[in-house]
C-alpha cells in the first residue's frame, strides 16, 4: 500500500488554485446539483414526447413509497388484457393483494433457505448474504408469476391499499428483525424442533400482514362501468377464477431476456440465480442471454403488435424524475468536474456500478431510419410527474441501462427457443442479475 504525502498534496493545491476552471466549478458547485449543472440544454429535442408506435395504455399507478414496481409493472401488464376485453377505460388491479402474498411467500423461502444452511458457519458467504439481504419489496418477472398463479389477482377496489402497504419501510424492518431472530433459533434448536419453529413463526408473519395490509378476500363481485357508461356486475368470483377466466393472457408463455455483456455469461445461453425466489414450490428464476440488438429487436416486435413489455433497468442513471426522461446524453460531467466517467456496460456490471433496480413497462417507441431514438415508458410513480406519469428514455440510455425485457415467446426464433429446454447455469444471488428490480 502506498500512503499520501504531504508534499504531493501540496503540489496538488498548487495546480488546483492556479487553473482558473476551479474556481468556476467550485463557485457552482457549492450551490447547485450537479445534475442541474451538467444538463446539456440541445439534448431536448431528442426526448420529446412523440412516437410512431404508441399504445393506448390507460392512467398511471402510484406505488408511494415502497418499492412494488415490479408488481406494479406486472399487473399494468394484465389490467390492459381486462381493460380491453370488458371495454374500460379506468381500472388497476390490486397490488397490495398480490403484495401481501408475496412478502408471506418471501419470508417462508428465507427461513427455508435458512433451514438449508444450518450446517454453514456463520461466517459463510452465502449465510451472510441471506440474512443481511432478508427480504425486500423488490422482485423478478418470475416471481410476479408465481404469485399469481397461486393465487390469483383481484380489482384494486376488492383490495385496496393501506398506510402500510404504502409505506413498507417498517413492516420490512420488523419483518427482517423477526426473521433473523427466528433464523438465529433455527441455528440453535434440536432438529426434530425445526418444523413447529417455522410454522409457529409463518403463523405470526401471516396475523400480522393481514393487520398489516388487510385481509386478502376469497370471493369478491367485480364492478364496473365500461366505455359507453353501462354498469356491471359479475359476483362470486374468485381470485382464481379472475386470472383464468377475466384475463387473457397465458403468462407461462412470457420469458425473461436479459443483456447481460460480461465475461462470465456468455450469449445465447440460459441463467439462474440461486436464492433468488418467493414461492418455494414455484418456477426458478430464468433468464436468456441476448445481445443488445436483439433484445431491442424483440422489444420491438412485441410493441409493434400492441403488446407493453415489462422490463428492468437502472434508473438512477441520467435520468429527471420530475420532467420525465432517462438520456445519458443529456449529462457532460467531465467539462465541470475534471472526471471521465464514461464506463462500458460490462465495466458498470463488473465493478458493481450500475445493476437492475427498477421495474416498468415500454408502451411506445419512435422509429427514425428504421431504427429506435427513443422509447415511451409507463412509471408507476403516479401521474403528478413526467407526462402524467409517462416518462421517454433514449435509445442510448436504452443500450447502457436497460438489462431486462419480459417477452412472448412466439417472438423468438426456432434457436432461441431451444435455447430455453437447456440445463441453465448457475448463478450466485450476489450476481448482479441477481439484483430485484
Amino acid at each position: 500500500m502506498k500512503e499520501i504525502k504531504k508534499e504531493y498534496l501540496n503540489s496538488l493545491l498548487k495546480e488546483y488554485m492556479n487553473d482558473p476552471i476551479y474556481s468556476i466549478s467550485r463557485s457552482a458547485l457549492n450551490k447547485t446539483k450537479i445534475s442541474d449543472l451538467v444538463r446539456v440544454g440541445e439534448e431536448n429535442a431528442n426526448i420529446q414526447n412523440h412516437f410512431s408506435v404508441d399504445i393506448d395504455t390507460m392512467k398511471v399507478a402510484n406505488q408511494k413509497n415502497s418499492g412494488r414496481c415490479w408488481i406494479f409493472a406486472g399487473l399494468n401488464i394484465l389490467r390492459e388484457k381486462v381493460a380491453k376485453k370488458y371495454n374500460i377505460e379506468k381500472f388497476e388491479l390490486s397490488q397490495n393483494y398480490i403484495a401481501f402474498y408475496d412478502k408471506l411467500e418471501k419470508c417462508n423461502y428465507f427461513l427455508d433457505s435458512i433451514i438449508t444452511l444450518l450446517d454453514k458457519d456463520k461466517d459463510d458467504r452465502l449465510l451472510s448474504f441471506i440474512l443481511q439481504r432478508g427480504i425486500e419489496d423488490g422482485g423478478q418477472w418470475d416471481m410476479f408469476v408465481n404469485v399469481v398463479k397461486k393465487y390469483g389477482v383481484v380489482p384494486q377496489s376488492v383490495f385496496a391499499e393501506t398506510y402500510q402497504s404504502e409505506n413498507t419501510r417498517e413492516i420490512d424492518n420488523v419483518l427482517n428483525r423477526f426473521l433473523r431472530k427466528v433464523a438465529f433459533k433455527l441455528r440453535k434448536c434440536s432438529s426434530e424442533d425445526i418444523d413447529s419453529i417455522k410454522d409457529d413463526a409463518i403463523s405470526k408473519i401471516y396475523k400480522l400482514l393481514c393487520s398489516s395490509f388487510g385481509v386478502p378476500p376469497k370471493s369478491f363481485s367485480f364492478e364496473f362501468v365500461d366505455k359507453d357508461k353501462k354498469y356491471n356486475i359479475i359476483k362470486d368470483i374468485t381470485p382464481m377464477d379472475f386470472l383464468n377466466n377475466y384475463i387473457d393472457i397465458d403468462l407461462d408463455e412470457y420469458v425473461s431476456i436479459i443483456n447481460s455483456p460480461t465475461s462470465e455469461k456468455p450469449f445465447n445461453k440460459t441463467y439462474t440465480v440461486s436464492y433468488l425466489g418467493n414461492v418455494v414450490e414455484g418456477k426458478d428464476i430464468l433468464y436468456l442471454n441476448l445481445e443488445m440488438s436483439r433484445l431491442k429487436e424483440l422489444s420491438l416486435l412485441q410493441l409493434q403488435n400492441f403488446e407493453p413489455v415489462w422490463f428492468g433497468s437502472d434508473c438512477m442513471k441520467y435520468g429527471d424524475r420530475d420532467k420525465g426522461f432517462w438520456d445519458d446524453k443529456s449529462f457532460n460531467e467531465q467539462d465541470l468536474l475534471g472526471l471521465d466517467l464514461t464506463m462500458t456496460k460490462e465495466e458498470m456490471l463488473d465493478t458493481r456500478e450500475s445493476s437492475m433496480n427498477h421495474a416498468m413497462v415500454l408502451t411506445g417507441v419512435n422509429i427514425d431510419d428504421s431504427a429506435p431514438n427513443r422509447w415511451k415508458i409507463e412509471n408507476s410513480w403516479g401521474d403528478e410527474v413526467a407526462d402524467k406519469g409517462y416518462y421517454v428514455a433514449t435509445d442510448t440510455w436504452f443500450d447502457n441501462y436497460v438489462y431486462q425485457v419480459v417477452i412472448n415467446k412466439k417472438y423468438l426464433n426456432d434457436e432461441e427457443k431451444e435455447l430455453l429446454g437447456l440445463k441453465p447455469t448457475i448463478l450466485n444471488p450476489w450476481d448482479p442479475m441477481g439484483t430485484l428490480a
